[in-house]
């Protein structure tokens, strides 16, 4: 089995499986990985295989439905029933879990943000997403069965299911016609948000304005990743055009949202997440002034939603970059709200608990609606004053080899910790869960490795553009030090 580990083995990421199809990602892996996470499935819930059923799903990629057919081969030559949910969003497979009776799993292919020639699988156990500690468990299940052979599936275990419509009228229920009155410009960006997110908006009460709605896997408008501002620019200009109170959009596989202000600007995710939070925070504290909601986010977001959070009667937690280290700090914490930069929103309070992006569009139309309803002239930009305090870089990759990382980030820490004056202002924290968070009164400088790039992402803020811009020079002037020292170690 070691030739295929070699060829497949770094497609099993910390949250997910991923690679370009053909190379790393082909129909004879997920066939010899559906029979591998059966196995891990009986081992780690005891169920056997022909009690289990399991629901699959794919997003709009080109590549999809060969994928999920070899997927299926392979589960049912386990014996397991599958229930087949055809083009849906992520989060509708990990809703399937609740919706539908005795699901012992979810399985999605997907390569969510990834362009179009990408794919990839998620997978569920006990109604979450396997960690990076389960995936490789899957992972060596797999390369101890690996075969070439196709296998021969059981067609009879196999039912085909529509969940849209299950989901809508549950979204219904939730939030009736909060919509009436908010008109939505939507991007779909020929992905899966376009199979739900127009006509729950529409029965929602929403006047809807649709671009990009129907599913493409060649993305041809533009790369379905919102988190790329580049990707809004249509976006931004409808809601401009059409005067829409919020412009909506999704990823490939629909579980981050992208959000645009009537004034046509992009909302970062901790923008996002604070609009959210001041939201439920106000609600609990309605019901109940004793409760101190907790809501988690990560080293990459502004000092300014942690500090307002824990300002207005919440409890903020910082936690390392990563949807899979926010569910784990979610359930350890009990935490009802979390959410990242990258438009991952993890709603507690009155839902699941995963990243769902049609439903966080839900929460932020009703917002918008329950605002208006007191003032015609309410701007979610309202809601955003704090951040006005402080100036904010854009995410500096800085190009450091992936064998110097480690060495160089050692050596900046020790700088750091031996030179309180070196960003030239007080040093009030030093937080180092993910890379290194230097903070000051009003603002910080983060260095953080990338996991798959020769590069230390860096991102600045300071109370001032000139304060920023002086974290940012002083940063990076000590790891250029850094670097050329620990070159002269290797040479």
């Amino acid at each position: 089995m070691q030739k295929y580990e070699e060829i497949y083995s770094h497609a099993f990421g910390k949250n997910d499986i991923r690679g370009i199809y053909e190379d790393d990602i082909t129909e004879i892996l997920f066939q010899n990985t559906a029979i591998g996470f059966v196995n891990w499935l009986e081992r780690k819930s005891g169920i056997r295989p022909e009690n289990m059923r399991i629901t699959v799903a794919m997003d709009a990629r080109l590549h999809s439905p060969a994928l999920k057919n070899s997927l299926i081969n392979g589960l049912t030559s386990c014996g397991v029933s599958v229930i087949d949910l055809g083009l849906v969003p992520s989060p509708l497979g990990y809703y399937s879990e609740f919706a539908l009776e005795n699901i012992s799993s979810a399985m999605i292919i997907t390569a969510s943000h990834n362009p179009s020639e990408y794919n990839g699988l998620k997978m569920t156990f006990n109604k979450m997403t396997l960690d990076e500690k389960q995936i490789a468990e899957v992972k060596d299940e797999t390369f101890k069965i690996f075969c070439e052979t196709p296998v021969e599936g059981n067609s009879v275990l196999v039912s085909h299911y529509d969940i849209v419509p299950d989901y809508i009228k549950d979204m219904v229920s939730r939030f009736g016609r909060i919509g009436e009155g908010v008109k939505v410009v939507t991007d779909c960006a020929n992905a899966t948000g376009g199979v739900v997110a127009p006509q729950l908006y529409r029965q929602l009460g929403c006047d809807v304005v649709e671009l990009y709605t129907e599913p493409d896997g060649r993305f041809p408008n533009h790369h379905p990743n919102p988190s790329v501002e580049a990707t809004l620019n249509d976006l931004k200009a409808k809601v401009l055009e059409v005067g829409a109170d919020i412009g909506i959009a999704f990823d490939g596989d629909s579980d981050r949202i992208g959000v645009v202000t009537p004034e046509g600007k992009a909302l970062t995710g901790d923008k996002l997440l604070l609009i959210y939070a001041q939201d439920m925070i106000k609600k609990i504290k309605c019901e109940n002034g004793s409760i101190v909601p907790c809501i988690v986010s990560e080293v990459k977001c502004s000092q300014v939603l942690f500090d307002t959070i824990n300002k207005i009667g919440g409890r903020s937690i910082m936690c390392k970059t990563g949807h899979g280290y926010i569910k784990s700090e979610m359930k350890a914490s009990g935490a009802l709200l979390a959410g990242e930069m990258s438009g991952h929103t993890f709603f507690k309070d009155s839902y699941y608990g995963y990243d769902d992006a049609v439903y966080a569009g839900c929460r932020i139309i009703e917002i918008i609606a329950e605002n208006k309803k007191l003032n015609p002239d309410f701007k979610i930009q309202s809601m955003l004053t704090p951040f006005d305090e402080v100036c904010t870089s854009d995410e500096v990759r800085y190009p450091c080899p992936n064998n110097l990382k480690k060495a160089v980030l050692a050596e900046f820490k020790e700088i750091v910790a031996n030179n309180p004056n070196l960003f030239g202002d007080e040093i009030k924290d030093i937080v180092t869960l993910d890379g290194m968070r230097v903070v000051f009164d009003g603002g910080f400088a983060l260095i953080r490795q990338s996991n798959t790039e020769p590069v230390f992402t860096l991102r600045f803020e300071g109370k001032t553009p000139e304060l920023c811009a002086q974290y940012q020079n002083s940063m990076i002037s000590t790891l250029d030090g850094c670097v050329e020292r620990q070159k002269a170690l290797l040479a």
